[in-house]
């Protein structure tokens, strides 16, 4: 599947995204800025804070107990489509997915 992170600068990184990484392996992989994952995916930090695209906050699923608490303390500011992305799983239904990565 293919995943288009969109910077604060205007720029876009699409990549290939193999099913069942999640959304912060794949950053890291396709060296996006300032996505980050310093625990790794474990929910301890909030170092690959995204915003999804508005045409995928449904298909993305909801915000988890942990991943709302970390979501508070995101160095940029949280928004309603604020998400983790090491809790976003690549799948068949999320090729195309668009995340835009906030400024720190």
């Amino acid at each position: 599947m293919k995943v288009t992170w969109r910077l604060a600068d205007g720029r876009e990184i699409t990549g290939e995204v193999a099913n069942g990484l999640n959304m912060m392996e794949a950053a890291v992989a396709n060296n996006v800025p300032h996505v980050i994952g310093e625990c790794g995916g474990n929910l301890s930090c909030a170092t690959c804070h995204v915003y999804v695209d508005e045409a995928w906050r449904e298909k993305t699923g909801e915000v988890g107990d942990f991943e709302d608490d970390m979501l508070d303390v995101a160095e940029a500011e949280r928004l309603p489509q604020s998400r983790l992305s090491c809790q976003i799983t690549a799948s068949p239904e999320l090729d195309g997915l668009v995340l835009i990565v906030p400024e720190p």
